[in-house]
C-alpha cells in the first residue's frame, strides 16, 4: 500500500512502526562470522493489539496454536537462515506477510451429510460377505 509498511494484500498492510526487529547473532555454525556479526533478526508483530489487523483476522491468527505466539499476543519470527542482516530481515518480513495471509481466508463450515440408502446397503453388504468369508475359514480348520 505504502512506502514504510510492509504489504499483506493490496486492502491490508501492515505499518513498520507496528514492527520491532531486533538484531542479535545467529546460532549454529558459520565460523568467525557467526561470532562477530548480528545477522539474525528477531521480528515482533502485536497481533493482539494491532490496529491495522481487522477483527475477524485477528481472532483466527489469535485462534492458531503457534508456538510463536506467546501468551501476550505477539508473534516473533526468527530468521537466521541467510549470512546477510538484510536478506533475514527480508525472509522475516515475507514469513510475517505469509503468516497473516493465513488468517485472511475465514474455514469453511462443514456441511453434516448421510450416508445414502444404498450405500447404507452396499456397506452391510460387504461386512456380510467378510462376514462369511471369515466363518468358512474357522470351519475349515476344524476339520484339518
Amino acid at each position: 500500500m505504502g512506502i514504510g509498511s510492509l504489504d499483506i494484500t493490496p486492502t491490508l498492510a501492515i505499518p513498520d512502526d507496528e514492527l520491532v526487529e531486533r538484531f542479535v547473532r545467529a546460532s549454529g555454525a558459520g565460523g568467525q562470522n557467526v561470532n562477530k556479526v548480528s545477522t539474525a533478526v528477531e521480528l515482533r508483530f502485536d497481533l493482539a493489539h494491532s490496529p491495522s489487523l481487522p477483527e475477524p483476522v485477528r481472532e483466527r491468527l489469535l485462534a492458531k496454536r503457534d508456538r510463536r505466539i506467546t501468551d501476550d499476543g505477539v508473534l516473533i519470527i526468527d530468521a537466521q537462515r541467510f549470512r546477510t542482516q538484510e536478506r533475514n530481515r527480508q525472509d522475516a518480513r515475507e514469513r510475517l506477510a505469509a503468516f497473516i495471509a493465513t488468517g485472511l481466508v475465514a474455514p469453511k463450515k462443514r456441511v453434516a451429510t448421510k450416508p445414502s440408502r444404498a450405500a447404507k446397503a452396499r456397506r452391510l453388504d460387504n461386512k456380510r460377505e467378510r462376514s462369511q468369508i471369515k466363518r468358512g475359514r474357522s470351519q475349515k480348520n476344524q476339520w484339518e
